[in-house]
């Protein structure tokens, strides 16, 4: 990577008790002259409370590198906001503790993969994003970017639902089930995984299409070039059928009948510092304890 890093913003998962760490992460960037920004809540858990501070959405604009200590959902947040500013700045995800597929970097490890950003040196990993944008009564209402997937889903005393799915070649499939995950290759390792979509390595430049628990054996995951733009039509019929839409597990809302949800490759990237240590494989037998036997018969 090159440009020099100057300025450096910190956030950290909300409710997690850093205050050591970042008191001697903030010691070591300034022994090095590179100013520190703090996302607005992580102030208060650090003992330099007088230090520089933004919200979320105004920190990728005015930092050179983030790092977020915590887990995979504030980097997730970070991500969107990152692509949303139309930044292309590194982004350093540290690991507390949970399983963490984009937050590889153990605590212990912090400071060799700093240097290695700060001296110019550092692997980085160019992740494709996804963007999704909502269509009602013909007009464009919501423009999303997200890392990881766009979810539809039932609401909790709903039916299976019915979504009509379409790529740019033509119609795809009626899927009938709880609901559908439309993922990227970094999102495969993510709810898709969990609802028994495929590992599809980030280097791929693929879309994957993941039922979740489909009314039939034939609906079953489906990997499709990432050029292709997915459609997603739900079918509604009455109070009963309640469809939501999630981003990244973040945010989202409910739909209507004819609302139309389009999702493409985005033409923004998000570049993740990545640990020397550890190959994707090596990420994927740590993290899930890939390949491995479970035991003896």
């Amino acid at each position: 990577m090159s440009g020099r890093i100057a300025r450096v913003g910190i956030v950290a998962k909300r409710g997690l008790d850093a205050r050591d760490y970042l008191d001697r992460l903030v010691s070591w960037l300034h022994q090095r002259h590179i100013d520190v920004i703090y996302e607005t809540d992580t102030v208060a858990g650090a003992a330099t409370a007088d230090a520089p501070r933004r919200s979320r959405e105004e920190l990728p604009s005015d930092v050179d590198l983030v790092i977020v200590l915590g887990g995979d959902g504030t980097l997730l947040s970070m991500a969107t906001r990152i692509a949303r500013g139309g930044r292309d700045i590194p982004i350093l995800g540290v690991n507390f503790g949970s399983l963490g597929f984009l937050t590889e970097t153990r605590i212990d490890e912090l400071y060799g993969s700093l240097s290695a950003v700060v001296d110019g040196t550092a692997t980085l990993d160019q992740r494709a994003m996804l963007e999704a944008t909502g269509r009602r009564d013909g007009a464009e209402f919501d423009s999303r970017i997200v890392l990881n997937d766009v979810v539809f889903t039932k609401a909790a005393l709903s039916r299976i639902i019915e979504l009509v799915v379409s790529v740019s070649s033509g119609e795809v499939t009626r899927v009938k089930a709880d609901g559908l995950i439309v993922a990227s290759a970094t999102g495969s390792t993510a709810y898709n995984l969990a609802a028994g979509g495929p590992i599809v390595h980030p280097r791929v430049d693929a879309i994957v299409l993941t039922p979740i628990a489909p009314h039939t054996l034939t609906h079953r995951p489906i990997v499709i070039p990432g050029s292709e733009v997915v459609e997603v039509r739900p079918q509604i019929e009455g109070a009963v059928d309640e469809i939501y839409v999630t981003y990244d597990g973040q945010s989202g809302y409910p739909l209507r009948q004819g609302d139309l949800i389009t999702v493409r490759r985005s033409e923004r990237t998000l570049r993740l510092v990545k640990t020397p240590a550890r190959s994707y494989f090596e990420v994927l037998r740590e993290k899930l304890k890939w390949g491995e036997r479970g035991g003896r018969a």
